[in-house]
């Protein structure tokens, strides 16, 4: 999960970074307050020993040199070497001074008078040594430090995200009918305790809703079959007149043609409903092609005296396992809008191979919308005429529920050429 990694990672580099920094910035004040201090005691001891030296070296000048283990003193007069003094320490100025010499490294307080030059040497070769000890441990100290900042994010990490990751395995092993998934009794009251109840209470909401929506799509369904079944009824009685007159009875025909289409899209409906609820539904193989010749046959009062040809083409011979009605308003969709939006030439069905290929010599669709067209009330740029967008959406959910597949493409010659897929031919 990628919100997971990216939670763990903040937080092992959080700790990482912060255990790294507060390591470091304490050896570089350890280094800084230990070099400031060195220095300072050194350099101050020095010049004052020094100082005090030479008083003592202008009251008595008998008096000889200092030298100690660490310290030397050496007092010459400007233009009179003193071999004991090196050339390099000789030319400093007044001050305290740190030479690096081949013998190692010397703090050296330096007091050129007109009279007399004083010097006065104190070996810190050991203690550059204990810094450079110092140096490394403190490395090692951040190094180790840091390890106990990652190995601590890393625990932290686990257990702050471990209560998140049951609550997103829980999530996902719920199914689309669960009507509340009762997380919130699985979690402490904290934060995320907190979640899990919201989303007890949204999933609650959303299932309400979605029950809502197919009952009132499975009452619509159920009370419109009774009037159209009316409808139906009387036309067929209509038509069974033989002094009706031919103007009227192609009203008629047109009358029971919608009858028949809008009973099919009903049924097709209620199919979706019940199999949405998990009620199984037996169906019987029926054959594409003599449904697709029922389709034709309703469609022609769309041609409206277009110069357009509709064509059955049967390769072989698919037979589907599914309602009648649910196979009409699928192919049915795709046939009507071919002939809607084809304003001359041909449209083609072509049925085999476990398919049906609807294809047409219109102007097809833009390549950017293409991935668009099933998308619920999404009609092309361009597109008049009516429709509320809502008839490819449909078909999409049907060919969802039993398994198909559907697809569009823009044929190389002109127009479009829509597929369903219903099985493969082995």
């Amino acid at each position: 999960m990628l919100y997971r990694r990216r939670l763990r990672s903040r937080i092992i580099f959080s700790f990482l970074l912060f255990g790294t920094l507060l390591s470091g910035l304490f050896a570089i004040s350890t280094l800084f307050l230990q070099s400031n201090l060195e220095d300072e005691l050194i350099g101050s001891t020095l010049k004052q020993e020094l100082d005090d030296y030479l008083v003592q070296l202008r009251k008595d000048p008998t008096l000889v040199e200092p030298f100690h283990t660490r310290i030397q003193g050496f007092v010459t007069r400007p233009g009179d070497p003193n071999r004991s003094v090196t050339a390099q320490i000789r030319e400093l100025d007044t001050g305290v001074h740190e030479v690096e010499t081949a013998e190692g490294y010397f703090k050296a307080a330096v007091r050129k008078d007109d009279d007399l030059w004083a010097f006065l040497i104190y070996d810190i070769t050991e203690n550059q040594r204990l810094t450079n000890r110092l140096i490394w441990s403190l490395v090692a100290a951040v190094l180790v430090f840091s390890l106990l900042s990652l190995a601590l994010g890393l625990w932290s990490s686990s257990t702050v995200m471990k209560p998140v990751s049951d609550l997103a395995e829980r999530l996902s092993q719920l199914g689309e009918e669960t009507p509340s998934p009762g997380l919130a009794r699985w979690f402490p009251d904290d934060e995320v305790g907190q979640l899990a109840a919201a989303l007890d209470a949204y999933a609650a909401r959303v299932h309400h809703l979605v029950e809502r929506d197919r009952e009132f799509n499975a009452d619509v369904s159920h009370e419109l079959r009774t009037p159209l079944a009316v409808i139906s009824g009387a036309t067929e009685l209509m038509l069974a007149q033989k002094d009706l007159p031919e103007k009227t009875r192609n009203r008629v025909l047109r009358i029971a043609r919608a009858a028949r289409q809008s009973t099919d899209i009903t049924t097709a409906l209620l199919h979706l409903v019940r199999a949405e609820q998990g009620i199984n539904q037996d169906s019987e193989a029926h054959d594409v092609s003599d449904i697709v010749e029922k389709l034709i046959h309703l469609q022609e009062p769309l041609l409206d005296k277009k110069p357009l040809e509709l064509k059955i083409i049967e390769e072989d011979k698919v037979s589907v396992i599914a309602p009648e009605s649910v196979i009409a308003v699928t192919v049915g969709n795709l046939i009507s809008n071919a002939i809607r939006y084809t304003p001359m030439g041909e449209v083609v069905c072509t049925i085999g191979s476990g398919r049906i290929l609807v294809e047409d010599t219109g102007p097809g669709i833009p390549e950017a919308e293409l991935s668009k067209v099933m998308d619920r009330h999404y009609r092309g740029e361009g597109v008049s005429g009516k429709g509320s967008g809502l008839g490819l959406a449909i078909v999409q959910r049907l060919c969802e529920l039993y398994g198909w597949s559907i697809r569009f493409e823009n044929r190389k010659s002109g127009g479009l050429r829509a597929e369903i897929r219903f099985f493969d031919r082995g």
